[in-house]
Formats: structure tokens, sequence, C-alpha cells
């Protein structure tokens, strides 16, 4: 029988040591490992991978029919998402708000119809993350 395991999502990011210091000082997580271009940041069981999306070559070489050519262009960096589980999502939430890393000021956590309580925030780099706490059975 075949079963899927844990998930862990990377994250594109213009420069590695800026991003790592954000998820340091700004959303708590311990950097794991770093180098030029990848890091793995971790907070409790939250495990996030970052990767370089560094390459600024296309700004000279703009090809109207081929924009992407090394999979690492800059402007891909902030182009993802990911949602994580937590517990006590009220005080992730203060703690974030406090932070100024939630989505926008007017930003809350809001229940869903599916059962969650959750909030998004955005890193360095404008990467959407998406904390949610469940709550309910979904009903």
């Amino acid at each position: 029988m075949t079963q899927l395991g844990r998930t862990i999502p990377a994250l594109p990011v213009v420069e590695i040591p800026a991003a790592v210091s954000f998820y340091r000082d700004r959303l708590g997580f311990d950097e794991v490992h770093a180098e030029d271009g990848f890091a793995i940041v971790r907070r409790d069981a939250a495990e996030i991978h970052l990767w370089a999306a560094s390459d600024r070559s296309w700004q000279a070489e703009l090809d109207q029919d081929r924009p992407i050519r090394s999979g690492a262009e800059s402007f891909l960096a902030g182009t993802a998402s990911c949602r994580i589980e937590v517990e006590g999502i009220d005080a992730l939430y203060d703690e974030y708000r406090t932070k100024e890393v939630v989505y926008g000021p007017d930003t809350v956590v809001e229940d869903t119809w599916w059962g969650t309580s959750e909030f998004p925030a955005l890193d360095l780099h404008r990467n959407l993350l998406t904390f949610f706490e469940t709550r309910g059975n979904g009903e």
C-alpha cells in the first residue's frame, strides 16, 4: 500500500541570506542549513526550503517566446504559497501581527466553512504563507 508522508514546500526567494534572516527574526524559524542558492528553515515541525530565484539575465535577454531559461529567474520569487498547520492560531496571529508580517492591516483570523481558522502572511519576497488550525469537523 502506498502512503504519502510529510510535505516540505520549496519557496523561491531572491536572496538567501536576507530570506533566512527574515524567517528567523520575523517568523521565528531556526536556520537548519544555508548555502549560496539554498536554505532550510524550521520552526517546530514546520520545515521550509528556500531556493534562490536570483537569475536576472532575463532582463537583458527578454525573449517573449521563452521568458524562462534557467528556471531561477528573479521574477519567480514571491510567486509561491503554502499552508502551515498550527496549534494555537490566535497566539501565532498575535505574534506575527506585532512583527508586521500578516498579509495586511485588516487581516484577522478567519473561520472557514471547511472547519479551519486561518490567516495569511507574506515572507520577505512576498510568498504567501497561510497558517491554519483545524477547529471544526468541516460540516
